[in-house]
């Protein structure tokens, strides 16, 4: 352990990282699925949650307030990390995002767990930021293309295993447990990181854009509420949501006029000058569009249509997170062995298109296996796309943008979610209601007035022929939620053919000491070789 993690990536070339460098992945590793984890525990945990604290009417706030929080703090940490070293930052971010852990543990009402769920929420802002960002300085971008299969693994363990771990620890050791789960690996990853984890402290004479900064936030928070609020809590039409928006709208504005002006900007506007990280955050905007809205109504679907089992709904989704996992390696793999990527976000945009085009079809007599094809044909799709979103971006910035670069395309990918879960969500509520109501009559209507999402237990009551009429328009609202999802993977599909193949970081003799940035050559100062 004497050498240093920093010092050690000159052999990464070599394709075998030593051992400092593998620990601090591990760490990382482990920080990434604390943030990823910990809303799918929660949510097989939140009817006991409420069964102990009260405050059913302020439920959905319980993620609301971490989802807000986490969104508006992941810009300011990529910044943070950028100016004054991406070490403290990230174990910083670690810290609070424990201390939330804890705290929400110990609430003993509904008001005190959404305050510290907002607490956990600004710590895992930092979380994602801090490990790609971290990545991006250890790790040349020919050789990142490897780790690719870790990050999608994580990704998929943290999917699949949420529910089924959140519902266990429920179960066995009361809903505290599940926050304080998080309190052993993040204590892991802090003292991994502590260690051995050593790169260049860095001493900003710059002060934060504070301006910039509170902008920032409240553009955020008023786009994420106006997407989580409307057709549920209020109309889309109503006073309050065209309040949000007009406020997001001119804090957005002002944020991108103040950014020009700004001496250290929250967001150099600078790096969208660079087409390829233009283009990836569009995509990943979109694969967020996609990705989360797959996930909402998959499992609803196969519980509502086909009769799965609810309490094992994260297996549901498995072919198309097992198809993204093996995708993702393979990508990674020829990525480092080649240097070409262009074609995975071409590949993956025309997969994810045709893959939601197929669940588009689902009707009520579609089979399991077939619809598990379809998933896996999005999950293909998902694998090409996932973690050459990040890989593209970075490269495309200079070193010293990474922090910002790695932020803004997070960002990107939640705010897609964001807007993904909401507007394809209002396309089923409104279809599911409105096939209801033709199939069912005054009944039809009656039972999804409060909801177009009946559980399991709601579902058992109803009469038999009110059941089919459910399960007929649950059918007609994914068929609507999809195509509108095929749709918006096109323009993945249209910005994946502009992307410009640009050589990475180490992938030829001078490569690895050529600076990031910019297909445009506005950075480099030496040619590349070895380009691709």
């Amino acid at each position: 352990m004497a050498e240093t993690a920093q010092a050690d990536t000159g052999e990464a070339g070599a394709g075998k990282q030593p051992r400092s460098v593998r620990v601090v992945l591990l760490a990382l590793m482990i920080a990434m699925m604390l943030a990823m984890l910990d809303n799918m525990i929660i949510g097989t945990a939140m009817p006991t949650i409420v069964g102990e604290l009260g405050g059913l009417e302020h439920l959905s706030w319980v993620v609301t307030a971490y989802t807000l929080a986490t969104a508006a703090s992941t810009p300011l940490w990529g910044k943070l990390g950028d100016m004054y070293g991406r070490k403290g930052s990230f174990m910083t971010s670690i810290v609070i995002f424990l201390a939330g852990s804890a705290l929400s543990g110990m609430a003993q009402d509904m008001g005190q767990l959404i305050g510290f769920r907002a607490v956990q929420g600004l710590g895992a802002g930092g979380l994602m930021v801090g490990v790609m960002a971290i990545i991006g300085d250890l790790i040349p971008p020919r050789e990142r293309g490897k780790y690719q299969g870790m990050m999608a693994g994580v990704m998929a363990l943290a999917m699949i295993g949420g529910p089924l771990v959140g519902g266990t620890i429920t179960d066995h050791w009361g809903w505290r447990w599940s926050f304080y789960i998080n309190l052993p690996l993040g204590a892991i990853a802090l003292v991994a990181v502590s260690a051995v984890l050593h790169l260049p402290k860095k001493r900003s004479q710059a002060q934060i854009d504070y301006l910039g900064a509170a902008l920032l936030t409240v553009g955020i928070t008023a786009v994420v509420l106006v997407t989580t609020w409307g057709g549920t809590e209020y109309a889309w039409t109503s006073a309050r949501i065209m309040e949000l928006t007009g406020i997001g709208v001119a804090a957005l504005v002002g944020f991108v006029f103040w950014q020009t002006r700004a001496a250290e900007p929250i967001v150099p506007l600078h790096i969208f000058r660079s087409r390829n990280f233009t283009l990836m955050s569009v995509i990943g905007f979109i694969v967020g569009f996609v990705m989360f809205g797959a996930t909402l109504f998959l499992p609803l679907y196969q519980q509502s249509v086909q009769g799965a089992s609810a309490t094992n709904s994260g297996l549901l989704l498995l072919p198309m997170l097992g198809a993204m996992l093996v995708t993702s390696m393979v990508a990674g793999r020829v990525t480092t062995n080649t240097g070409r990527y262009k074609i995975f976000p071409v590949l993956g945009g025309a997969l994810m298109t045709v893959g939601l085009f197929l669940l588009s079809t689902m009707d009520t007599d579609t089979t399991r296996f077939t619809s598990g094809l379809y998933m896996a044909v999005v999950g293909l799709g998902m694998g090409c796309l996932m973690q050459i979103t990040m890989l593209v971006a970075q490269n495309s910035v200079e070193m010293k943008d990474m922090g910002v670069a790695s932020s803004s395309t997070t960002l990107f990918r939640t705010l897609g979610s964001s807007f993904g879960v909401a507007i394809m969500g209002a396309l089923f509520n409104h279809r599911v209601q409105d096939v209801m109501a033709e199939r069912a009559g005054a009944l039809g209507s009656k039972v999804t007035e409060s909801s177009a999402q009946l559980d399991a237990a709601s579902l058992a009551k109803l009469p038999e022929a009110a059941r089919e009429a459910y399960q007929h328009a649950v059918s007609s609202g994914t068929h609507g939620a999809f195509l509108l999802g095929a749709a918006v993977a096109v323009l993945a599909l249209v910005a994946s053919v502009f992307v410009k193949e640009v050589p990475l970081k180490g992938a030829g003799p001078q490569a690895a000491d050529a600076p990031a940035g910019g297909e445009d050559g506005a950075s480099a100062k030496t040619p590349v070789t070895g380009a691709v």
